[in-house]
């Protein structure tokens, strides 16, 4: 069955029930229940208490939920509810830097995206990508800048950061994982700044970005969809194609089309496919 796309993936602070219903009517792609860095200490188990009770309120919602961290005290209690609550699809694992920690959430039975957003992290990605259950990695670039001591900014702090992408991606490739996703943009009132950033991790093979608002949902899916021409091109060669009966390879409008110039032109008009 195919798994559906995943352009953006919206935060939603658990410790602010009240915009449950909000995030999920933004058009984001998956809505993330966030019980780690968004809710403040004291209410970390009322994060919870306010998750169980929005979904059995509403037994059609389907959410995420990025849990604490593995070596947060909340870290075990977070997993047994995410096993529990059939409106939970899956676990986002943050500060993740073992697969061991990655086997554990995986005991639950739920899909796994953990977030590689640390020197530990990326180091261990091989192993992490090999893991069951882990569907898709996400790239913590502001957590992991912080860790690496990066001037955050400057070209040799996005130097490293692509650097480190390039690492996450090229394993989710090899491990047969789907695309990847980039990390917030923090900016909330700078929209090409985000629109620059969305298409600059998908032209390194990402597939959407987090978000942390409801406005920065369909600027992410502006800034990932193909342009009339893409799109024109990618449906004469799908045309031609058909027409060429399986031929390995042929020639429209003077240049050869082969299998992965065929293949190009599938993903883009899948991209246009509602999710």
């Amino acid at each position: 069955m195919p798994q559906p796309i995943v352009r953006s993936a919206l935060f939603v602070p658990g410790s602010r029930p009240e915009r449950f219903a909000k995030a999920l009517a933004a058009g984001a792609d998956a809505v993330i229940v966030d019980f780690e860095d968004a809710v403040e200490e004291p209410l970390k188990r009322q994060a919870r208490d306010n998750l169980a009770a929005f979904l059995a309120a509403n037994p059609e919602a389907s959410v995420w939920v990025r849990v604490n961290a593995p070596d947060h005290g909340e870290h075990g209690a977070d997993l047994r509810f995410c096993a529990e609550q059939p409106g939970v699809a899956g676990v986002l694992l943050p500060k993740v830097e073992t697969a061991a920690q990655v086997a554990a959430v995986w005991q639950g039975g739920k899909p796994i995206w953990p977030i590689i957003e640390s020197a530990r992290g990326l180091l261990a990605v091989e192993q992490i990508t090999q893991c069951p259950g882990v569907e898709r990695l996400s790239f913590g670039g502001l957590d992991l800048a912080l860790d690496l001591n990066l001037n955050n900014g400057s070209a040799a702090a996005a130097f490293v950061l692509d650097q480190s992408r390039m690492s996450v991606q090229l394993h989710s490739r090899a491990a047969g994982l789907l695309a990847p996703l980039d990390g917030v943009y923090p900016a909330i009132g700078d929209p090409e700044g985000l629109r620059r950033s969305v298409r600059h991790a998908y032209d390194m093979g990402f597939g959407g970005a987090l978000c942390i608002h409801p406005k920065q949902v369909p600027i992410i899916h502006d800034a990932l969809a193909p342009s009339a021409d893409d799109l024109a091109w990618a449906r004469r060669v799908v045309d031609a194609s058909n027409k060429a009966s399986g031929a390995g390879a042929f020639q429209l409008d003077g240049q050869m089309i082969d299998a992965p110039v065929l293949i190009r032109a599938q993903r883009l008009l899948i991209v246009q496919q509602p999710v």
